[in-house]
Parts: C-alpha cells; structure tokens; sequence
C-alpha cells in the first residue's frame, strides 16, 4: 500500500516507517521536526536519520491545509500519530495543544470528505493514535461495584494521601485493568484533545466508507525515545538524569503506576490495525496489560546504569497527573490477534542499552519543573 504517517519522524513513526518499508509498503512521512523532539539541527536527529531512504519526507504542519493535500495525495492508508503529547504541558498551553490535534486531524478529515465528494479519494484506511490519558484514572472498584474516580483531592494529596478513595465512604479503592467500556473522563487538555480526535476520526470516516480504528496507547517507551523532550517519557528523563549523576526527584510517593508498553509492540499492533480490513469504527487499548510504579522503574534504570545520584521521594504532584492506569487488553487480543511480546524488565534492558549509546546532555528537565510550579501546576 500507499501509507502516509503524519509525525513519521518521530519515535512512534520513524519505528513504525522502518518496518512498513521492510514489509514492502510505499511510506510517506509528514512532520515538521519539532524542536522540543528532534532539537536545534533537525538534519542532526538520530530519529530523522533512521528514516529509510525510500520513504518520501515532507516537512510540513498538519495545521496547513497545503501540507495536507501534498501529503494525502494517492495515498491508500493513513496512519496519524501527528500531536503534541506532553501533559503538564498541555496545561498552559492549551490552544496549542487543541489547534494541533483537534484541528490538524479535522484538517484531514475534511480534506478526505471533499475528495469522495469529488469521486477521487483512494485513501480506504485510516488508523489514529489515540492515548490512555482519555480515561483519566484507571477503573477501580468498592464493595458496590465499579467506580471511576474524578480528580484526587489536592488538600488530601498535600498530607501524602495520594490513593484514589470512595467519594461515598472514603474507603480506598480496588485496582483493576481499564476496559474500553471503562468511563471516558480525561483529566488534562492533552487527554481531552485525544479523545476528540478519535472521535472525529471514527465518527467521519465511518460516513465517508473509510474503515478507521483508534489506538489507546498506553506509556510508550523505548530505543528512539527523545531525549530532549523534558516534558514526556519517564525512562528518558529518568536516565538524562542519572547518566549525569544527578538526583532523581519522584512525585507523590512513587508507588503511582502506569502501563508501559514496548516500541516493537506498539508497531505490531498499528500494523494489526492497519491490515485487519473487516474491521472498523472501533478504539482498543494498547498495552502490556501490567502495571509498572514509577519507583520500580526509577530503581530499574539505576541499578542499571549503576549510577550514583539519588533518588528522592518528594510528595510533590502535577496538577492533571492521575494515579493508576493499566489497560485491559482482552478486546485487542481477541479482535486482532495482538499480544504484547517484551516484558517491562527485557525492554527496560533494550532501552538502557540504546541510551548509554547516544550522547547526553541537558534536556531542561529543571527549566520545565520550574515552568509548572511557577504556573501554579506543580505543588
């Protein structure tokens, strides 16, 4: 097929582009090699530069109709992984954050709406990278049934109570893997972008006969992760930091989890999605159905690296963050076959590996620390 791939460039999409191009597809890359990803030179970043030489690159916004229409052209798939993706971030910069993932997919959409009108669209598949930051917290349950917790109290997470508890009774509440079904509540501009963007997505294409499917992607990690973005991935500020013999300071208590889930699986399931044609309308969850505490994966990285800088349980906590969410992945695994293959200790290891390769430097973790607290977002 003809497969464009908007934020090829990137992590996720300089991956995924290497693989579609081994399996025989024609790759076109939108991106516009953002700064905070691929740094100052983009000519210079290791993502940029993994792009196999056949892809056909187009430096371009999806804020641009032009840029659109240069990119979908002949195209038979789209996979739109184009967004911006940092949380805290998401926060203060909110017309950012809805301009380029709510408009720069209704950009798409509306493009591809006027070209059936016209009787010209070739484009048949459309896959969407969607996030887990769509359900805010995970789904929990009490003694009567499942609960969805809202935001956590700020006045109890100030006295180090952190866990998600009752509204009724005030009792904690049980953890378990979040469902599909499971109560759409982000809590973060950048979740509530994603969860519009799918929607646009499995909402139009559906009028428009292209089979369209979303992608709920839990914490992506893995060789390729920027390394300059201080405002996502924990691994890579994580190990940014320790490589330089710094502390780590660690939110809340650290015993807040999340579910992260390897590059070559996350791949493998775009690739499933794209490829199962009978299948369509429809958003899964992409995980390693375990959940991991940003403490475990602190110690792992250290032990690793064998570094000396310490670790800090600070009780601070993000205004947006939420406590515990890991994906249910029954639905995947029955649709489409999908079954994570790298444990979290196997890909921590790959991951280490890759970095102690690459050249550290300052990535401005403590600038951005300091930009939320002095927004009000960090306590």
């Amino acid at each position: 097929m003809n497969i464009l791939i908007t934020g090829g460039a990137g992590f996720i999409g300089s991956a995924l582009a290497r693989a579609l191009v081994l399996r025989g597809d024609t790759v076109t890359v939108l991106d516009n090699l953002s700064a905070q990803i691929h740094g100052v030179s983009p000519a210079e970043s290791p993502l940029f530069r993994s792009l196999p030489e056949s892809v056909r690159f187009i430096k371009g916004d999806v804020r641009r109709r032009e840029d659109w229409q240069a990119a979908l052209e002949n195209q038979h798939a789209v996979i739109h992984l184009a967004a911006e993706t940092g949380t805290g971030q998401s926060m203060y910069q909110v017309d950012h954050y809805v301009e380029t993932n709510i408009r720069g997919t209704s950009l798409m959409l509306d493009l591809l709406a006027q070209a059936r009108d016209a009787g010209h669209n070739t484009v048949r598949r459309v896959v969407v990278a969607s996030s887990r930051s769509i359900y805010g917290e995970g789904k929990y349950r009490n003694q009567r049934g499942f609960v969805y917790p809202d935001a956590r109290d700020i006045a109890d997470m100030r006295l180090g109570m952190f866990d998600c508890l009752c509204p009724d009774t005030g009792e904690r509440l049980e953890l378990l893997p979040t469902d599909e079904t499971s109560r759409a509540h982000p809590s973060s501009v950048y979740g509530v972008t994603k969860l519009f963007q799918e929607q646009l997505v499995l909402t139009v294409c559906e009028t428009l006969g292209i089979g369209a499917i979303a992608l709920r992607f839990q914490n992506v990690y893995g060789p390729g992760q920027s390394l300059r973005n201080p405002y996502t991935g924990i691994l890579s500020i994580f190990s940014t930091l320790l490589l330089q013999g710094k502390d780590v300071n660690i939110f809340e208590d650290g015993l807040e989890s999340r579910d992260f889930v390897y590059i070559d699986d996350i791949v493998e399931s775009i690739a499933l999605a794209l490829d199962a044609t009978n299948t369509a309308g429809i958003a899964y969850n992409v995980g390693s159905g375990k959940a991991t505490s940003v403490l475990q994966v602190a110690q792992t990285l250290k032990r690793f690296y064998g570094a000396n800088g310490a670790l800090n349980i600070t009780g601070n906590f993000r205004l947006g963050d939420i406590r515990h969410n890991y994906a249910d992945l029954t639905k995947i695994r029955k649709d489409l076959d999908f079954e994570p293959k790298v444990s979290f200790a196997e890909g921590a290891m790959q991951f280490c590996k890759w970095v102690e390769a690459q050249t550290i430097s300052d990535a401005g973790y403590d600038q951005s620390v300091a930009e939320m607290r002095s927004r009000g977002l960090l306590n």
